[in-house]
């Protein structure tokens, strides 16, 4: 990735002391306080997007709950859209992501520091394990981010389909529900360009319990999805 690979050459002062730290957080998560932690890992992210010419756009940052113990429920665009996220919210959270991205350097240790849950999309028991995971952790304080789109859409600025399942957690949590637009975030990383790029990240109003407790998670599904993509339109 040609990107990757600028940030690397345009920090090229910063990179083994900041590689070291890295690896070394990665490996020790448990001597950090999450506080910590995020603001580690947002000062690294800082770096790497100014290097790759990345700018975020942040909205809605008023949109996110004033307590911990909540869900972001963001559309799917590439490898980046976790970075993009992390450099817009002030407020720490962890992730549920596929565990492919767990053999990609960078990305590895970026969630190992984040305590992320890695998903095996083909083991059934292993998935409802992460779920009840992600619920008891939400329901202690902690914030998540969950791809409710399971994959990358390729589709650019258009959002893939919603999966119902993909809001369990939330749901048995009976946590906030905040739906983040992505604009964008697929350049950074899925194309083979080193243009400058403006990722906007939009944090919606969220959906509270009270909204969403006698809907099915599928209507659910579609409700965030549609609202999703309807500021994505408004903003291209």
């Amino acid at each position: 990735m040609k990107r990757i690979l600028m940030m690397v050459l345009r920090n090229l002062y910063m990179v083994p002391y900041g590689w070291v730290r890295l690896c070394y957080r990665a490996a020790h998560v448990d001597k950090y306080s999450e506080e910590d932690m995020y603001a580690f890992l947002r000062w690294i992210d800082l770096h790497a997007n100014r290097g790759g010419r990345v700018h975020i756009d942040a909205h809605g940052r008023e949109n996110i709950p004033d307590k911990d113990g909540f869900v972001f429920f963001p559309n799917h665009q590439g490898l980046y859209d976790v970075l993009a996220i992390i450099e817009a919210s002030p407020r720490p959270f962890s992730v549920v992501a596929k565990k492919e991205i767990a053999k990609i350097p960078f990305l590895k240790q970026i969630f190992a520091c984040m305590k992320a849950f890695m998903l095996d999309r083909e083991d059934v028991r292993q998935a409802m394990q992460v779920i009840i995971n992600v619920t008891k952790e939400v329901q202690k304080g902690r914030n998540y981010l969950i791809f409710a789109e399971g994959t990358r859409s390729k589709k650019g600025n258009h959002v893939g389909s919603f999966k119902g399942g993909s809001f369990k957690a939330a749901t048995k949590a009976r946590c906030p529900i905040v739906p983040v637009a992505l604009i964008d975030s697929f350049k950074p990383f899925d194309t083979n360009t080193i243009k400058p790029v403006t990722v906007q990240v939009h944090f919606l109003k969220p959906l509270t319990y009270e909204e969403y407790k006698d809907m099915k998670t599928t209507e659910i599904a579609a409700l965030v999805e549609e609202r999703i993509q309807r500021v994505i339109d408004e903003n291209i």
